[in-house]
């Protein structure tokens, strides 16, 4: 038997400050009830872990302030057999805590308020906002009938009965709401997302491919204002069925042997998902692009860009060197918009994606500006 609460007492004081309203939802909340297994990567893929079967290292994990893989592809991490291993992308989780918490804050929630969760998961921000808000005012909801259903009972083991429901909210949203806070990410605001939102409703959500937060508050006209946070925070995006397109392995080997057209680019070997602010904007510029990074035998690091439009990009860094040695190929030259977005942080010391301002337009239409610089979702 897990003693949790001294666990949950110290997650809370790493990932809240002592007035923090969230303070007391994380200290009162058993995250590990809500994840009794989870995905390790291992060197053949992922393996599942059993919870109960090592409390030590149940507990070390469900209060660590760490992302939870609960599900890889179509696989539930509770539905496979310990030890086995799982390839594919994760399509599930349950989120680091400080994160969660920081698109809670966001949502700015006062007493009263109705909330639409978005992303069930392991119910786990569910359950924070139930601890808040109270259960008959939170409604959650997840495009997984597995993942509603077992986040629906453990919750109610945990002492919570907030609404879920089964559906895509790509499609469409039940009822009306104060708050919709989203810890899944679209590639643009949905239209029904801002009818769903009552007069002066809030929505937090993510961009897909990027580390921005979008905050926006309904305006009068149906569309919605807001920006784009400070704060870095990324969510796996929404997907139609039990998983997401395959890698782009087919054109992956054309990158790896094919010479293209070869330039030298004046900068070291980026690895462009570390780098928030350049996939921020390379995304907002080329969504879609696929990253991949590696290096050779001799510690040469190595990246490749893919699209499914057929451009490819590989680019090598040689060790001791500073530039770049590049192959290209397909309609676009990607590396190039990589490039363009590394020269403009260099000239102006930084790129306007954090801190844009955000209009919505009530169809969905998205634009983000700052400093003079504009995209439209």
């Amino acid at each position: 038997m897990i003693d949790w609460k001294p666990c949950a007492v110290a997650l809370a004081a790493r990932v809240t400050h002592p007035g923090s309203p969230w303070r007391e939802p994380l200290t009162e909340t058993p995250r590990h009830q809500l994840v009794p297994r989870w995905f390790a990567p291992g060197e053949r893929g992922w393996t599942a872990v059993d919870g109960p079967a090592d409390d030590r290292a149940w507990a070390a994990a469900a209060y660590a302030d760490r992302t939870l893989v609960t599900r890889i592809g179509p696989a539930h991490a509770d539905q496979v057999t310990e030890g086995q291993a799982v390839t594919g992308h994760p399509t599930s989780s349950s989120t680091l805590p400080s994160l969660v918490v920081t698109m809670l804050r966001h949502g700015r929630l006062a007493t009263g308020m109705r909330l639409l969760d978005l992303a069930t998961g392991s119910g786990y921000s569910a359950a924070l906002a139930c601890h808040r808000l109270g259960d008959d005012l939170v409604t959650t909801m997840d495009v997984d009938p597995y993942l509603t259903q077992a986040a629906a009972d453990r919750l109610d083991q945990a002492g919570h009965r907030p609404i879920v429901i089964t559906g895509d909210a790509l499609e469409g949203l039940p009822g009306t709401y104060d708050r919709i806070v989203s810890m899944v990410s679209v590639p643009r605001i949905p239209a029904h997302w801002l009818t769903a939102l009552d007069t002066g409703g809030r929505l937090v959500t993510t961009i897909a491919g990027t580390g921005l937060i979008l905050t926006a508050d309904k305006t009068s006209d149906g569309g919605a204002a807001g920006r784009i946070e400070w704060d870095r925070g990324s969510f796996m995006a929404t997907r139609v069925g039990p998983d997401y397109p395959t890698a782009l392995n087919a054109l992956f080997s054309t990158a790896a042997t094919d010479d293209g057209q070869i330039t030298v680019s004046p900068f070291p070997v980026l690895d462009v998902m570390q780098a928030w602010e350049v996939w921020s904007m390379l995304t907002l510029t080329a969504p879609g692009i696929e990253h991949r990074t590696g290096t050779r035998d001799d510690g040469s690091r190595m990246t490749w860009m893919l699209h499914a439009d057929g451009s490819w990009a590989r680019a090598c860094t040689a060790r001791g060197e500073r530039t770049t040695t590049v192959h290209q190929g397909g309609p676009r030259r990607l590396y190039d918009l990589l490039d363009a977005i590394r020269w403009r942080w260099l000239e102006h010391g930084e790129l306007p994606v954090y801190g844009a301002q955000v209009t919505i337009t009530p169809d969905g239409e998205t634009t983000l500006s700052r400093g003079g610089w504009s995209t439209t979702l």
